[in-house]
């Protein structure tokens, strides 16, 4: 018990630090701002969730405390429990052989990615206002503000580079900045858990299999919730706001998937690390592509595209 707790204390107060770096202020701040969670999943994924427990409870000062855990420490702590999470697949016998295990599946970690990350930003909302007038003009003196603090122009009008118009730039980044807080939020939960895997596997405390990231299946639900907040996303007021942050968040699922389809049907193929790298590049390059990625996810959970292109290369199904 003993060894667990220490590393939990270990790990809480690193990722603090983490966490507090943003205060600085300094450019190398919001890598580390955004890797907080990584000790925690590194606690959670080779010491067990009580590990995990004790380091997303490590912070300092209550209004600290609160913002640590709701960012970093409980999606941290969750999404390491469920990556650990295992049932036998048959009863046991009276022999010493343990029946196999079946892991949970890495599809609902990351439909779970997804949901922990719209709730990060849906519980922030109300720092900025409880109605959609005053959260959109909480939000527009908040990146004011910034923008003239990293302008340097305390007073007077601002002006941006190239002669862009600064009220319009800050009410474009009013209405595309909550579900991209949501898709970032995603992102870097679903990079720390590979990463912490990754620091796991090597150390060689990763009870878990390597899973096949290519094999990733969506639960089916998701799909209609995708479809009700897609619904809702053009509701006016904080309904509407909540809605797109939502289904930012549940798009990026389907862009996972759509990738690990993607990982799926180009195997066997000659040059396949040129093609994928030259897909990744495209979408990074044009960052609408994403659409298509999300829609070859949606279709592979509807008739199965790996299947599919499976049955007419002779290639096995990932599984």
């Amino acid at each position: 018990m003993m060894n667990f707790a220490l590393i939990g204390i270990g790990a809480g107060a690193a990722a603090a630090l983490l966490f507090a770096s943003v205060i600085s202020g300094a450019l190398l701040s919001i890598p580390l701002f955004y890797l907080a969670p990584l000790p925690i999943m590194i606690a959670g994924l080779g010491w067990g969730h009580w590990a995990a427990l004790i380091a997303a409870g490590l912070a300092l000062g209550t209004v600290f405390f609160f913002g640590f855990l709701a960012d970093a420490g409980i999606p941290a702590c969750w999404l390491g429990y469920l990556a650990m999470l295992a049932r036998p697949l048959a009863a046991a016998g009276n022999g010493p052989q343990q029946p196999p295990l079946e892991w949970y599946p890495i599809g609902r970690i990351v439909m779970w990615a997804a949901i922990l990350a719209a709730m990060v930003v849906i519980v922030a909302i109300p720092n900025f206002g409880t109605d959609a007038q005053t959260f959109n003009a909480g939000l527009h003196d908040a990146l004011t503000r910034m923008l003239r603090a990293q302008m340097n122009a305390p007073d007077g009008p601002l002006t941006l580079p190239g002669g862009a118009d600064p009220e319009r730039f800050i009410n474009f980044m009013v209405a595309v900045m909550p579900p991209t807080a949501a898709i970032l939020a995603m992102l870097t939960s679903l990079l720390n858990l590979w990463l912490a895997g990754r620091v796991v596997k090597f150390s060689g405390r990763l009870t878990r299999p390597w899973p096949d990231l290519s094999a990733l299946r969506s639960p089916p639900l998701l799909a209609i919730v995708l479809a009700l907040a897609i619904a809702l996303s053009f509701a006016d007021g904080l309904l509407g706001i909540v809605a797109r942050v939502v289904c930012a968040g549940l798009l990026m699922a389907y862009a996972v998937l759509g990738f690990s389809v993607l990982h799926a049907v180009t195997r066997g193929l000659n040059g396949r690390p040129f093609v994928l790298a030259g897909i990744y590049l495209a979408v990074l390059l044009v960052s609408w592509l994403i659409l298509a990625i999300c829609l070859l996810g949606l279709i592979d959970t509807v008739i199965d595209v790996r299947a599919l292109v499976a049955r007419k290369t002779n290639t096995p199904t990932p599984s």
